[in-house]
């Protein structure tokens, strides 16, 4: 029971929970986060919002470890093998039959400068700080969503194709 009251009566908690209820109605008019997947796919759905036609809401996934995933693929151009890494991804399609199955595609931040290859290399940062874009890579791989966690979306882009001098 509650021996310590305010004026009007109420205890502490109950000042709290009002000012988390006022908190969530402000946010639900605000939209929440500024950044979530809500409202990415929102902004992807919404003509007024989409006016520059984006296609695509970039992730990250997040393992049971509490750390982002971050895959690698191959690619050949003329005859030399380029790898790839990337914790970023644009959903392709979900495996016939599955509901947990996905192909992600590999997404290159695209980079007005180069980044330095040796500043946290492996965080999520990383890849994506200063990036201006998204490069579609057209590296695919197969994974089982029920593997992970967390999910963080970025906000809507249309990823540009990638080229040989990206590599």
């Amino acid at each position: 029971m509650c021996s310590c009251h305010s004026r009007d009566g109420r205890c502490v908690r109950d000042v709290v929970k009002a000012i988390v209820k006022a908190q969530n109605e402000v946010a639900a008019r605000n939209h929440g986060c500024n950044v979530s997947c809500e409202r990415s796919i929102r902004e992807l759905l919404s003509p007024a919002q989409n006016g520059n036609g984006d296609t695509t809401i970039p992730f990250v996934l997040y393992c049971k470890d509490c750390k982002p995933f971050v895959a690698s693929g191959v690619k050949h151009v003329n005859g030399t093998i380029h790898c790839i890494e990337s914790p970023v991804f644009k959903a392709k399609k979900f495996v016939d039959g599955s509901s947990h199955c996905v192909k992600l595609e590999l997404l290159k931040a695209e980079r007005q400068a180069p980044c330095d290859s040796h500043k946290n290399k492996g965080n999520v940062c990383h890849f994506i700080d200063g990036a201006t874009g998204f490069k579609s890579t057209g590296i695919c791989i197969t994974v089982d969503l029920d593997c992970f966690c967390g999910i963080s979306c970025l906000g809507t882009t249309t990823p540009t194709r990638l080229t040989e001098a990206d590599l």
